[in-house]
């Protein structure tokens, strides 16, 4: 088969279309033929050396992929060659052919096209377990940054479909439109001050509930955001591994800071996470009351130029690589 393979780290230009072998599932696994794969931010950190897959993973990039199933492996159930799925991974993505666990297998979501169901799960998984985690509920206010990429402009939706108020960041007018029309209440441009926006829409009360991608850098701002109880969630580290924290204004808010990974859960983590995303998040997309987001479509083989638009920051959305 062939794979979007990188001999070296660095810049786009990296990734490289290439002969490799096609894997085998082991028990419990299925081999998917591929149809499309997601692209998303951790992709652009393991291109650059930053985020290697976990022992025993695929050292080719991707997280998420729809497609056919090809081969079962021992004591696999419940799936017949031939059949549509969706997969979150822990790699191989950018491949005609990748291997996954089946737990973290389902049917793409009723009404919604293969192409545009594999970009889905990952953001989806990331969005659910946090927000479950941070207990977000009716009446909460949440905060989501980058709110018109992939995770901000899904997260937009589902907090709102879980009767939350949400506030959202982005760096552009034309971005900032795009997440009103998700259902934001609130869109704030970050290259102003959105902790003053903040503190204006919640009349200095805060936000009971943030998801943060920037890490360092929002650290302390994302903290004075929170409301008494408030919770932070970082799910990434765009502005820095290494922040600062005054612990006496996380105290007195009775705040707390939570960071969750997604790619190196256990199987029976993932696999239970991928239950409650189909539980949650398929009956809404095919209800209509969850979209999937913009996207923009790229030949698989055509992994560098997906790379380059993600990196430039201009996308809205999703970036989708079709096989």
């Amino acid at each position: 088969m062939y794979a979007i393979t990188t001999p070296s780290f660095g810049d786009p230009e990296v990734l490289t279309w290439a002969e490799v072998d096609t894997p085998t599932p082991a028990p419990g696994e299925l081999l998917i033929r591929t149809v499309a794969a997601g692209v998303n931010r951790a992709d652009v950190l393991q291109r650059k050396g930053h985020y290697p897959p976990p022992p025993g993973i695929s050292e080719v990039i991707g997280l998420e992929v729809s497609g056919h199933v090809e081969a079962l492996g021992a004591g696999v159930t419940g799936w017949t060659v031939g059949d549509p799925v969706v997969a979150l991974l822990s790699g191989g993505g950018y491949a005609e052919f990748v291997v996954a666990p089946a737990g973290q297998c389902v049917p793409p979501p009723e009404g919604i096209d293969l192409v545009t169901a594999g970009a889905v799960i990952e953001v989806a998984a990331t969005v659910v377990s946090n927000l479950d985690e941070a207990g977000l509920g009716e009446g909460d206010t949440f905060l989501v940054h980058g709110g018109s990429g992939g995770i901000g402009s899904f997260a937009i939706q589902y907090a709102k479909a879980l009767g939350a108020r949400v506030l959202t960041t982005a760096g552009s007018d034309e971005k900032l439109d795009y997440c009103r029309d998700l259902g934001a209440d609130v869109a704030l441009n970050y290259r102003d001050d959105w902790q003053a926006g903040v503190a204006e829409a919640t009349d200095g009360r805060g936000v009971d509930v943030i998801l943060d991608n920037m890490g360092a850098k929002y650290l302390m701002p994302n903290v004075k955001a929170l409301a008494d109880d408030g919770r932070l969630m970082i799910i990434g580290l765009q502005g820095g591994v290494k922040g600062e924290l005054n612990l006496n204004t996380l105290l007195t808010k009775r705040a707390s800071v939570t960071a969750m990974s997604l790619r190196g859960r256990p199987v029976e983590q993932k696999a239970a996470i991928c239950d409650r995303v189909r539980e949650s998040v398929w009956p809404r997309l095919a209800d209509g009351s969850i979209t999937p987001t913009r996207e923009a479509r790229v030949p698989l083989r055509e992994a560098a130029r997906a790379h380059e638009l993600l990196d430039s920051g201009d996308n809205i959305g999703k970036i989708i690589l079709v096989a």
